[in-house]
């Protein structure tokens, strides 16, 4: 199942007219894939940008076409490798590098997805970006197949991580197995499977959803009285001291979340994104 497809069985199981996911999962990936419904799409941002968590499982010794197990193997190779060897070269992939996004990738070139090309046979230069592995764990290793646990930036391709892997080993590697564990704060132990959303009935739903609140929860929070949650929900900026610069959540007099806020100088907070079709609350003074 493709995550547009997951994402549409959610949003009819939920019966919603709005809704959108917070980054696809390769065909070969399993595991953690959040869906927004109605009013939680307009952060969508920040859970795209969220760090990640994932699962990984690489085959040494074969390289392939794609980097991962759906490719044509390109070369085969001998497999010497003990634990601690492996252990030494994931020490050298922590904190911040650069890597080159494979050509079997959604990005874009001139508007066509590069994995297009990529089965014309064409092969294009990518800029190399910026990225962040924060942990990798070896979780087992036997042979010539080991698993690690990866906590990385948005942006990073666990795929092309897999292959420079076993090019550091000098054996060659490619990705067999890929599993999402964590996006944010989301993590996949709090997740429900589709098969177990629908067996839920259609009025209990709704109880297993995360409020919109929930995906910037790592932002600083605000609170307003009514005279200024009113101004707010408005458009307009309202008087705020004493908070850093920088985009936080804003919550009203009865700890109701309203949307975003950006510090604008020293005293002022202006609406950044406010939830939608909210009943404004009266206010006097």
């Amino acid at each position: 199942m493709s995550s547009n497809h997951a994402l549409q069985a959610a949003k009819r199981l939920f019966q919603a007219e709005k809704a959108g996911h917070a980054g696809t999962l390769d065909p070969l990936a399993s595991g953690l894939l959040p869906v927004l419904l109605g009013d939680a799409t307009r952060f969508s941002g920040y859970l795209l940008d969220a760090p990640k968590c994932y699962e990984a499982n690489v085959q040494l010794g074969v390289t392939t076409t794609t980097a991962d197990a759906e490719g044509a193997v390109l070369e085969r190779r001998e497999v010497d490798v003990s634990r601690g060897q492996l252990e030494s070269v994931l020490e050298r992939f922590l904190g911040t590098q650069t890597q080159v996004p494979p050509m079997h990738s959604a990005l874009k070139r001139e508007g066509t997805p590069l994995y297009v090309l990529a089965r014309r046979g064409e092969t294009v230069d990518r800029p190399a970006r910026t990225i962040e592995i924060s942990a990798i764990e070896l979780v087992s290793h036997e042979a010539d197949r080991f698993t690690v646990r990866v906590a990385c930036s948005k942006g990073t391709y666990i795929r092309t991580l897999a292959e420079d892997i076993g090019a550091a080993l000098g054996c060659g590697a490619h990705l067999y197995g890929l599993r999402r564990t964590a996006t944010g704060s989301f993590k996949i132990e709090e997740a429900v499977s589709l098969d177990r959303l629908s067996e839920i009935a259609e009025g209990d739903r709704d109880s297993l959803l995360a409020p919109p609140d929930s995906i910037v929860k790592q932002l600083e929070r605000v609170d307003l009285d009514a005279l200024a949650e009113a101004r707010f929900c408005q458009g307009q900026a309202v008087p705020k001291e004493g908070f850093p610069q920088g985009v936080c959540r804003v919550y009203g007099g009865t700890g109701r979340f309203l949307g975003l806020g950006e510090m604008q100088g020293e005293d002022r907070l202006a609406p950044k994104r406010l939830l939608a079709e909210r009943k404004e609350p009266t206010a006097t003074g």
